[in-house]
């Protein structure tokens, strides 16, 4: 069966530091590419940052460019996501998938290309 795991959610100031991580069983992270998404209430979910599955491409939507970095570390089947400069605007509800359809990042995300989804970590910045 396979599960994804998102944790690292938390309360933090403006301006301050979290890192998500998004642990995978009964799959192996590293021959797909891996997104974060984040939903906040009342509004749609939305591609944050991808991670290709081996040829190191990445996207970031252009909200969180230099500030988020996207990583994965293939010997824990985890990938990761950095986050600082945290404004008010990023809390939301943070998501992890795996493209079952591109393993290389081309473009902004393609969410039905996405399966796999986990639970979510709540992340909320305070101002």
């Amino acid at each position: 069966q396979v599960q994804f795991v998102e944790s690292g959610g938390g309360l933090v100031q403006s301006g301050g530091s979290l890192r998500l991580s998004c642990a995978a069983s009964g799959f192996f992270t590293e021959y797909y590419q891996i997104g974060w998404f984040r939903q906040a209430p009342g509004k749609e979910r939305e591609g944050v940052s991808l991670i290709g599955a081996r040829d190191g491409s990445t996207y970031y939507a252009d909200s969180v460019k230099g500030r988020f970095t996207v990583s994965r570390d293939n010997a824990k089947n985890t990938v990761y996501l950095q986050m600082n400069s945290l404004k008010p605007e990023d809390t939301a509800v943070y998501y992890c998938a795996a493209n079952l359809m591109r393993t290389t990042v081309v473009g902004g995300p393609i969410l039905h290309e996405y399966s796999y989804w986990g639970q979510g970590t709540q992340v909320t910045v305070s101002s």
